[in-house]
């Protein structure tokens, strides 16, 4: 796996087109707009009105009923809509995409590289998996493309990617499926703790209000203290004294097999993104 953090300021020569209006896009938008860019670089298709006005009046960039007019000119076109409906808009758009031949950029959880080449034959392709911090710009986010996509367009992806958080590169295509169980689902299991240790604090005693609030900022400053060098075990050491609280505490998760319960979550998680590619693909292209 090799890190993006660190990449060029986004190349503002460089047209990119969104299909796809909703949270993750705006996300981008928003992040490549604090990055240098302009409105009129940015365009989108977004099917449903009243999204297209709120990117108008949010962002200021040209939102357009018509994919294919919103295809025009563009070098890199992000590819956020559900992964139900992508292979078949890009199959109404082969046309428009193959006479322009862009980047493409899909975010679409799930769909394999295979299932996209057979819409789009001969267009570099790389696949993305952000997670809901983008939507605050403290996302990560893990990237994939196969040994024919040029390290141009590697950069384009990273240096878009990069405008909502972090990107990693990881080395196989499978091993996006253990991104989205780790990074992509792993919000919900931080904020399920937190709920729980507010609970059990509540059950000690502690009012419901006091307890909830002590378990959100703990979680918030937590999450902030990640962001210096040391790693996830020195961090942890540095809590836990000799004979402690959080020694007590953390010998109870331990001996209550907290450990196995994090490992069975994320292989239950990895094997259901793996169900949902299949679920997914195209018919033809190893999908069931």
């Amino acid at each position: 796996m090799t890190d993006g953090d660190g990449a060029a300021p986004v190349n503002t020569a460089t047209q990119i087109t969104f299909l796809g209006g909703g949270n993750m896009a705006r996300a981008l938008l928003h992040g490549l707009l604090r990055r240098g860019r302009t409105p009129s670089q940015l365009r989108v298709g977004e099917p449903v009105e009243s999204q297209r006005a709120l990117l108008q009046r949010e962002l200021g960039v040209a939102a357009l009923a018509d994919n294919a007019a919103a295809l025009e000119g563009a070098a890199v076109v992000v590819l956020a809509v559900k992964p139900q409906q992508l292979l078949g808009l890009l199959g109404e758009l082969g046309d428009a995409l193959r006479r322009q031949r862009p980047l493409l950029l899909s975010i679409a959880a799930g769909l394999r590289l295979a299932d996209l080449s057979a819409a789009c034959p001969g267009l570099p392709i790389v696949r993305a998996m952000p997670n809901r911090p983008a939507l605050v710009g403290a996302g990560v986010t893990g990237l994939y493309a196969g040994m024919d996509v040029p390290a141009a367009a590697r950069t384009q992806a990273t240096e878009i990617t990069d405008a909502v958080g972090r990107s990693v590169w990881v080395r196989r295509e499978t091993d996006l499926d253990i991104v989205t169980a780790l990074s992509g689902s792993g919000p919900a299991y931080f904020f399920l703790l937190a709920e729980q240790l507010a609970a059990a604090a509540v059950a000690q005693g502690l009012d419901r209000a006091t307890a909830d609030l002590l378990a959100t900022q703990t979680l918030r400053g937590t999450g902030i203290m990640c962001d210096g060098t040391a790693t996830l075990a020195q961090q942890r050491q540095a809590v836990t004294s000799r004979g402690g609280t959080t020694e007590a505490a953390l010998a109870a998760l331990a001996a209550g097999g907290f450990d196995r319960l994090i490992a069975a979550a994320i292989e239950a998680a990895t094997r259901r993104s793996a169900e949902l590619a299949a679920q997914f693909g195209r018919p033809g292209n190893g999908a069931a």
